[in-house]
Formats: C-alpha cells, structure tokens, sequence
C-alpha cells in the first residue's frame, strides 16, 4: 500500500497495441472540439476591452473607462452587466452538460459533438449581428449549449480512444486545443480592434462559426468508440473496430473486459443514483474537487480578462492585447510539454510542479502591484520594465496552469470513472467546472475592486491547498487501462476503506456470468 497519493502503478494488465496513424488522425479531429471553449475564453475579453463595443452596449463602463481618467484602477471595469454578458454562457453550459450526458450514453460520443457544434454555431452567428444586449445573452446561452456538449463528449471519446499508454498525450490534445483557440482569439482581437469604423468587435464575436463548423465537421466524419458501440449492443462491430484502431488482432482480452463492463453498467439502472454509492465515493470526489480546484488556481482571471488585466496595470490597449496574445502563446507552447510529460512523469508530478510553480508566481505578481498601485488603486508613472515583470510572471504562472491543471484537470476525470457511472460522472464534473467558472467570471471583477493585488493571494492559497489535496489523495493513473482503474482505488491508503477489494470484480464477475462474451 503506498504511503501517500499513490505509487503503485501495476495492475497485472498490459493490452496490446500501436499507436496507430488512424488513432491518431481520429483523436487530432475530436480534439477540435476544444477549439469553441478556447476561443470563447480568448474572444471574451479582448471584446469587452474595445472601445466601440463597450461604448454600444455598456456605456456606463465605457464613460467610466473612457472619460474618467481618475477612477481607481482597481475598479474600472466594475460592472454587473459586463460580467454577466461573458458568465452566462456557463450557467447555459452548465445545464446542456446535464442533458448531454444521457445523449452521450445513449446515441454515443459522437452525436453529443455533433449536437455541441451546431448550437454554437447558432450563437456565434447571433452574437456577429447583435443589435441590443439581448442579443448578445440569447448568443452567449446557445454558445454555453454547445460548449457543454462538446466538453461532455470529447475527454470521454479521446479517453476511450486512446491506446492505454498514450491515453494521456491524445487526451490533452483537447486542451492543446483550448490554448489554441485561446491563442487565435487574442491575435484576431489585436487585429480586429484596429479595423477603423470600431465594427471589429463583430468578427470577434462572429468568427467563433469556424471552430463551430470545424468539430460539427469533424463529428460527422469521425468514428464511434468501441466502448459506445457496445454500450448500444453493437458488438461485432466494435470489436472490428477496436482491432482497427489498435492496429493488432490479438484485442481479444481488452475486448472481453470492455463487454463486461459494459454489462456490469447495463445491471445499473439508475447511474446518478449509482454515482453516491459508497464504492464510487472516490469518483465522485475526483468529479467535484478537481474541476473546483482547476477554476480557483486563477487561471480564467488571466484568460477572460487579460485585457483589462493588463489594462489596469498600466498597458494601452494596444499594448494590453498583444500582452494577452502572449500569454495565449505561453499556454499553446507550455501544453506540449505536459503532452511529451504526462505518460513519462506521471501526472501527480505535473500537478506538483505545476502547482508550486503557480503559487510563487501568484506571490511575486501580488507583491508588484500591490507596491505599485497600494489600496488606492493610483500607480501614478508605470515604468515599462515593471510592468514587463508583472508580463514575465504572469506567463511563467500560464505556463505552470499549462502543463499541469490546464489539461489534467480534464484528463484526470476522464480517465477515472468505470463505464457504469461515466456518463453521468462527467456531467458533474463539466457542471461543477461550468459553475464555478460562472461564478469566477461573474464575480472576479468585483473582486479585483474590493480585493485589489490582494486577488492574487487568494487564489495563491488555493493552490496550495489543492497540491496538498493531489499529494495525499490522488492516486497516478499513467499507464492504467481505462477499464482496470478500479484497482488503483483498492490500494489507495485512503480510497481502500471505501472501495471494496471484491466490490468491481463481482460485478463484472456477474456480468460475465450472465452475458457470457461470444467470438466473435
């Protein structure tokens, strides 16, 4: 039994198979689905920093912005309306990822994208031709549609995908994705800010359709996972399928052990009732606990609104938009780390590092503003060097989030949840993720108001706590098969006490019993 978080790796399992140019091509595509998530963070707040866009429907914080050149710092950007324009799409996501998780188990992964792309296509056009705030909430609601879909969907399916070994490169792919789509968005709002006529703000906004156009594409191309097959009783073809995507025709084992679990999840007639059950106490604490912690390392403070961030410590806007495009090419780089890292380090070790690395950055940024622009929010004469520490701090934290919470804060959750509970298990951990990034956006510029550098500090303390939580309570998941992840719990000096050693083998036992596996 390891003495802390877990070390133990073995299972006694190890599945055939190549990490096969069809695999790979297949997992690049669903990846894409990131792409909407991404670029509705990065579009967002370089938006809400354009002058024309403010001034047509939030004048209030445009004339306060704008005209008051004595407004506290802190406090400029302080608008209910505002935040609620850029949250809302989360609350909406928040809803659609509870909806989505009974399509996703019942018609499979594919037609949740599909579903994903169509409705933020929908709003991406609404919002390009928004006439009145209205509008622009209608747009962001049906966006939050399909990012709740998509996020659904997509972790689970490279999940499934993946080749056990390699289940953690190809899963990050859907974050490499996010960061990308981050990163586009901020370089389009530099550009399109410049458009004279200040009309730039709808490209923004509308251009959010190619993204959409690219994972709706991709969905109707892309083929189902074994394990959705046979959830849906499609047996020989799965298995046909399974032999194709692991390049090897001995799959024989993993193909029994998916077809069991499957029938052990079919004897599960309720999986939200299931999901409390005492065995799956671990798993359910994963859901909620690791997209609550991702949300409050701070990461969305610097991705909605890196704009205004920069803005308010001292960058025009110019300067203020290329600083987030920036930032936007510190998480795309720092993610391809965490893709070579989380199969060869393991992902306790990312978390760890990351996590360390996050709270001295996090300290370092509240120390400089905090002297800079003390409780008044006045910095008087920003010198360009001091601001350009605040930029190489701030990057070296993204770049932290990037290889470690960024995209373990999806692969983790995914990889975790027996197929019995999967579905709905990842509907609560995209609603706890949708909620509490609501709630960050909602609230963190009012934070910033009555918190000052000191918003820095809080979040600092939250990462702290979440890398003593990873240390003692996360076991390592690399190279597990998805369907042997059960063990990993079993050996936990903690998780042991409610995980029964009997409680997954009997029921696959069961299910092998009573639905023996035919050759197929």
């Amino acid at each position: 039994m390891p003495a802390v978080g877990g070390f133990d790796m073995g299972t006694g399992k190890a599945y055939p198979g190549n990490l096969t140019l069809y695999v790979t091509v297949t997992c690049v595509v669903a990846a894409t689905g990131g792409l909407i998530f991404g670029y509705d963070i990065g579009i967002s707040g370089g938006v809400t920093s354009m002058g024309p866009f403010l001034k047509k429907f939030f004048p209030s914080v445009y004339e306060k912005e704008a005209l008051d050149k004595s407004t506290n710092q802190y406090c400029k950007f302080d608008s209910e309306t505002l935040t609620l324009f850029t949250s809302s799409l989360y609350l909406a996501a928040l809803a659609a990822s509870l909806v989505a998780s009974k399509v996703t188990r019942k018609f499979g992964r594919k037609l949740s994208m599909l579903v994903g792309g169509v409705l933020f296509c929908a709003g991406a056009i609404i919002n390009g031709f928004a006439k009145a705030v209205w509008m622009l909430i209608l747009g962001r609601i049906l966006l939050g549609f399909g990012i709740g879909f998509a996020n659904q969907s997509v972790p689970l399916y490279l999940s499934e995908m993946a080749p056990y070994k390699y289940r953690g490169a190809l899963n990050i792919g859907f974050q490499l994705s996010i960061t990308i789509g981050i990163l586009v968005a901020n370089i389009l709002n530099y550009f399109f800010a410049k458009i004279k006529g200040g009309w730039g703000w709808r490209l923004s906004l509308g251009g959010a359709v190619v993204p959409a156009l690219i994972i709706t594409v991709g969905s109707l191309v892309l083929p189902d996972t074994p394990n959705s097959m046979i959830e849906r009783g499609q047996h020989d073809e799965a298995k046909t399928k399974l032999i194709r995507i692991r390049g090897v025709d001995d799959v024989e084992e993993e193909f029994n052990d998916l077809v069991a679990a499957s029938e052990a999840s079919k004897l599960v007639e309720h999986p939200w009732r299931n999901l409390m059950q005492r065995k799956h106490r671990p798993h359910l604490t994963m859901a909620i606990l690791i997209p609550f912690f991702q949300q409050l390392t701070g990461i969305n403070v610097i991705n909605f609104y890196a704009p205004v961030l920069f803005k308010t410590i001292g960058f025009h806007d110019d300067a203020s938009l290329m600083s987030a495009v920036i930032t936007g090419g510190v998480l795309v780089v720092a993610t391809f780390v965490s893709i070579y890292g989380v199969d060869k380090w393991g992902r306790r070790f990312l978390f760890l590092e990351g996590g360390a690395q996050m709270i001295i950055c996090q300290i370092i940024v509240a120390t400089c503003i905090g002297v800079k622009f003390g409780v008044d929010g006045e910095p008087g004469n920003l010198p360009k060097w001091y601001a350009a520490v605040v930029v190489l701090f701030i990057c070296i934290y993204v770049a932290g989030f990037a290889w470690s919470w960024g995209p373990l804060g999806w692969l983790v959750p995914s990889e975790i949840f027996p197929l019995e509970i999967r579905s709905a298990a990842q509907s609560v951990n995209v609603s706890v993720n949708m909620f509490f990034t609501f709630l960050i956006a909602q609230v963190f510029l009012n934070m910033l108001c009555h918190m000052k550098f000191g918003l820095f500090l809080f979040f600092a303390f939250f990462v702290f706590v979440m890398s003593i939580f990873v240390y003692f309570f996360l076991p390592e998941t690399k190279g597990i098969p998805i369907e042997e992840m059960s063990e990993i719990w079993k050996r936990h000096w903690f998780w042991s006490r409610y995980v029964g050693a009997d409680s997954y083998n009997n029921s696959l036992e069961m299910a092998k019993e009573n639905h023996p596996v035919k050759n197929v």
